[in-house]
């Protein structure tokens, strides 16, 4: 009975440290195997795209059976952003890229992983072993302060990711315009050449009557062979539009894509946003995010002032045991000094007024953009109204006139072509026009919400420079 009861104070004594070790492994590994939920981190891009009129985004793409409903209609431009978004791979990519910079973010906040020492050592008969756990005390107390920077960092790429997002449905919806835009000018061009044709077959036939000299049967020729060259160019304008639109649908091919025939019409009045370089102020992403990078430099700076003459402290315990002699017990703290080196504050000075920098010009950027932005539309707002208005009307009433004259015998046949190969040319002038309008409001909408408009507005510019189809024959 003395021998038990001592044993059993024992193992009162013992089974704290027991439970605690046993405890220990697996907290320690559900601390190491949480992982940011997928879910969560998409959720802000979609409630930034979804606040500005934009569209949300997915994680899966579409099933072969749901892409062909989706293209079983004609597509519109709302339904083309759509579908580009469900089927981009790319932004499939980027979704993994927002993830592992999650993961990273989560790694950075988690709790710093333990250090284990392990050494023997031997002196003739004596062995001696020790032991020790370390700690980095340094990044434990900075804890907090790097988890803000982490969450900012997140929150940084979700802005930059929502921004990717608008920008891509705005190039979708351009390449939408584009291409509906190239088939109604393809029909255009298509009715055109018939006209050339039968002018050029009429006046052939008048010449080999000797009714027509050859002058005129020559300059009619000259107007069919160039009708014929602007139809190429339109067939080849089509393939060059349609093809942009599948790649950034993320389809194989175009078999499937059905787009309506043409663009919708003139809207009533134009859009008046009351200040636009408020509001581009208030909600381009490209200028929250330089304003979160801003404040995420400044919180990098406040944390390398913490760690500026200790940028390593670990905090351990020591235990050596030998064969000879007594257990020693204790423990040892470990300092980094920055003594051959400014440390890390010099270079958060430089990125903190990198950034301020940035975000001052961002701002400046974004108000001019957004007021050119608006200017361009209102301009093409104008021109078309003036086409749907003026110049159409002016165009059929010429017709009905010149008609009237033929009915007369006051004119012959091939005035009466020319004037509807110049009422066709109306008809495609105001059709560039108004896909102008389309073009200049996705520029606007985006010059408001997500960023600047794409750069590569060379071939825009040179498509609504186009010259109109000839009307002088």
């Amino acid at each position: 009975m003395s021998e038990t009861l001592p044993s059993r104070r024992a193992l009162r004594r013992r089974l704290p440290r027991v439970l605690l070790l046993a405890a220990l492994p697996p907290l320690l590994a559900a601390c190491a195997g949480i992982a940011p939920d997928p879910t969560a981190t998409l959720a802000p891009v979609n409630e930034l795209t979804q606040a500005r009129q934009g569209p949300a985004l997915q994680r899966q793409p579409l099933a072969p059976d749901e892409l062909a409903r989706r293209l079983s209609e004609p597509l519109s431009a709302d339904a083309a952003v759509q579908l580009a978004l469900l089927n981009q791979r790319g932004l499939q990519a980027r979704l993994a890229e927002l993830d592992l910079s999650a993961l990273d973010v989560a790694d950075a906040g988690r709790l710093p992983n333990p250090g284990f020492r392990f050494s023997r050592l031997s002196r003739g008969d004596e062995r001696e072993l020790e032991r020790g756990w370390s700690l980095d005390l340094a990044r434990l107390l900075t804890l907090p302060l790097q988890r803000t920077v982490g969450r900012r960092q997140l929150a940084v790429a979700q802005q930059q990711l929502a921004a990717e997002v608008l920008a891509q449905a705005a190039e979708v919806r351009r390449a939408w315009v584009g291409a509906v835009a190239a088939e109604a000018a393809l029909a255009y061009r298509q009715r055109v050449m018939d006209a050339a044709d039968a002018g050029a077959e009429l006046a052939r036939r008048m010449q080999a009557a000797g009714n027509f000299n050859a002058l005129d049967q020559a300059r009619e020729q000259g107007f069919a062979a160039e009708a014929a060259l602007a139809l190429e160019r339109a067939r080849l304008q089509r393939l060059s539009t349609r093809e942009r639109l599948v790649r950034l649908l993320g389809l194989e091919n175009d078999r499937g894509l059905r787009l309506p025939a043409e663009l919708p019409p003139l809207p009533d009045a134009p859009r008046e946003p009351r200040d636009v370089e408020a509001q581009a102020l208030a909600q381009r992403l490209d200028v929250q995010a330089a304003r979160l990078a801003l404040e995420q430099s400044a919180r990098q700076l406040d944390l390398s002032r913490v760690t500026r003459w200790v940028s390593m402290m670990e905090l351990g315990a020591v235990r050596n045991s030998s064969n000879e002699q007594p257990t020693q017990r204790g423990w040892e703290i470990a300092l980094e000094l920055p003594l051959f080196g400014p440390g890390p504050l010099p270079r958060a000075e430089t990125l903190a007024a990198r950034a301020a920098h940035h975000a001052a010009d961002v701002a400046i950027q974004a108000r001019s953009e957004a007021r050119e932005a608006y200017g361009l539309y209102r301009g093409a707002y104008e021109l078309a109204r003036r086409h749907r208005d003026e110049l159409l009307p002016l165009a059929r009433r010429v017709s009905q006139e010149q008609l009237l004259r033929y009915n007369g015998m006051l004119i012959g046949v091939f005035e009466l072509l020319a004037d509807a190969r110049a009422q066709v040319a109306a008809a495609a002038a105001a059709q560039d026009a108004l896909r102008d309008l389309w073009l200049a409001q996705v520029d606007l909408d985006q010059a408001l919400s997500a960023g600047p408009p794409p750069a590569a507005r060379g071939a825009m510019d040179a498509a609504r420079s186009a010259p109109a189809p000839s009307a002088a024959h």
